[in-house]
C-alpha cells in the first residue's frame, strides 16, 4: 500500500473496523482493568479474532500479510482508547513475532508463528536487564554452548518484559552473552526460549503507573537448556537483531503516541464543547481554543512524520532516523496533548472517572520504553553525522 496524503478505502475500512472494536469492547472495560491491574484474556482473544496478531506475518505462516502502515494504524486506533491493549498488540507483533519472522529459519517459523498469529499465544522480547537498560550491549545474561549435545545453557535475568508472564505466553526471545570477540567485547546472540522450558521463571510486575492492564514481567533463567536449532540468527548476530527489531518497534511506539494524542484531543474537544463556563462553551474561550489548536497541530505533524517513516520502511528505504524521530516526536506529542487535555478538564482531569487521567499516566511510558527520548536524540544525532 503506497503512502500518500490521501488515505485509501482499504486503509480507512481497516481503521474504522479497529476503532469500532475498541469503542465497543475495550472502552467499557478499560477503567476497571486499569484500576485492578488485570490482563484481559477475553479482550486478547477478541483482538486475535479481529486479526490483530501476526499482522505483518505472511499468510504462509498464518499471519494477515498486512503492510506496515496498516499495522501501525491498528495500533494507533487501539491506543486512542486504551494504551494497555495497544501495548499487548504492539509488543507481540513488533518485538515478539517479527524477529522470528524476519530472522528465523523456515523450521522456526513453521513451529512458532502459526500460534502467534491467533491471539491464543504471545511471544515476548527479552532485552532489558536490571543493569542493562539504555546500554543494551551491557547484558549479563550468559549462554554457554555444549558441544557434546549441541545445546545452549542460559543463565541470567530480564526485567520490564511485556507479555512475558501470562498463561498464554508461548516463549521469549532472549539476548545473551555467548562469548567474547577478538577485541574483548561481548559476543551477543539471540535465543528462542519456549515458556515451558525447565528453569525459566516469569513473574508479573505490579504497581505500575501506566499500562496497568498490560502484562509486564521479570524473567529468570536458571540453567535453561535449549537446542542449538533454537538459536535465532547466527552466533554473534544478537545485538544487530535486537537493534533492528527496535527500529521497527519504534514505529509502533510512535503509533501508540499518536493514538493516545488523538484520543486526548477527542476527549478534550468534546468536553470543551459541552462544558459551559461564563455563559458559553469552554472551547469559545480563547485560552482553551488555543490549547486545542496546538494539540491538533502537533497531532497532524506527528501523523505525517510517522506515516512517512512507515512509507520509507515499506519501500525498503533507510527509515532508522525517521523511526527515531517519529518515536520521539509522537511520544512528546502524547505527553503534551494529555497534559493540556487534563488542564482543559480542570479538577475533573484528576479523577479516574475521566479517561484523560489514564491517558496522562500512560503517556509517561512512551518517552522511556524502547529507547528513552534522550537515546532517540543520540541516535538521530549520530545518523546526522554528529
Amino acid at each position: 500500500m503506497a503512502y500518500s496524503f490521501t488515505s485509501t478505502e482499504e486503509l480507512e475500512l481497516l481503521r474504522n473496523s479497529v476503532s469500532d472494536f475498541a469503542r465497543e469492547f475495550i472502552q467499557p472495560k478499560a477503567r476497571e482493568l486499569d484500576e485492578k491491574e488485570i490482563f484481559s484474556y477475553e479482550l486478547t482473544e477478541k483482538m486475535g479474532e479481529l486479526g490483530l496478531f501476526g499482522t505483518v506475518v505472511s499468510e504462509e505462516y498464518g499471519g494477515q500479510g498486512l503492510d506496515y502502515l496498516s499495522y501501525i494504524v491498528c495500533v494507533e486506533e487501539l491506543a486512542r482508547v486504551d494504551s494497555s491493549q495497544a501495548a499487548t498488540i504492539a509488543a507481540h507483533n513488533s518485538l515478539g513475532a517479527a524477529p522470528i519472522y524476519y530472522y528465523g529459519t523456515k523450521e522456526q517459523k513453521e513451529k512458532f508463528l502459526p500460534d502467534l498469529c491467533t491471539g491464543k499465544g504471545l511471544w515476548a522480547f527479552g532485552l532489558t536487564e536490571p543493569e542493562a537498560g539504555s546500554d543494551a550491549s551491557a547484558s549479563k545474561t550468559t549462554a554457554r554452548y555444549n558441544e557434546k549435545d549441541e545445546t545452549w545453557t542460559l543463565n541470567g535475568s530480564k526485567i520490564w518484559i511485556t507479555n512475558s508472564a501470562t498463561s498464554i505466553t508461548k516463549g521469549i526471545t532472549i539476548q545473551a552473552v555467548s562469548g567474547r570477540k577478538h577485541d574483548g567485547k561481548p559476543e551477543l546472540t539471540c535465543f528462542l526460549v519456549p515458556a515451558d522450558t525447565k528453569g525459566l521463571t516469569c513473574k508479573t510486575m505490579k504497581d505500575k503507573l501506566m499500562w496497568r492492564a498490560s502484562n509486564t514481567g521479570e524473567v529468570y533463567l536458571d540453567n535453561v537448556t535449549i537446542p542449538d536449532n533454537y538459536r535465532l540468527g547466527k552466533r554473534g548476530q544478537g545485538f544487530s537483531i535486537m537493534m533492528e527489531t527496535l527500529d521497527n518497534g519504534r514505529l509502533s511506539i510512535g503509533a501508540m503516541g499518536l493514538g493516545l494524542a488523538k484520543g486526548a484531543l477527542d476527549l478534550s474537544l468534546r468536553y470543551a464543547q459541552e462544558r459551559i463556563t461564563f455563559g458559553k462553551p469552554l472551547c469559545k474561550h480563547q485560552a482553551i481554543a488555543f490549547k486545542l489548536s496546538d494539540m491538533a497541530t502537533r497531532v497532524e505533524a506527528s501523523e505525517n512524520l510517522l506515516y512517512k517513516a512507515c512509507w520509507q520502511k515499506q519501500n525498503n528505504l533507510d527509515f532508522r532516523m525517521l523511526a527515531s524521530m517519529a518515536k520521539l516526536y509522537c511520544s512528546e506529542t502524547a505527553e503534551f496533548c494529555s497534559r493540556e487535555g487534563q488542564q482543559i478538564f480542570g479538577g475533573y482531569g484528576l479523577m479516574k472517572e475521566y479517561p484523560i487521567e489514564r491517558h496522562f499516566r500512560d503517556a509517561a511510558l512512551l518517552r522511556i520504553g524502547e529507547g528513552t527520548s534522550e537515546i532517540q536524540r543520540i541516535v538521530i544525532s549520530r545518523l546526522l553525522g554528529c
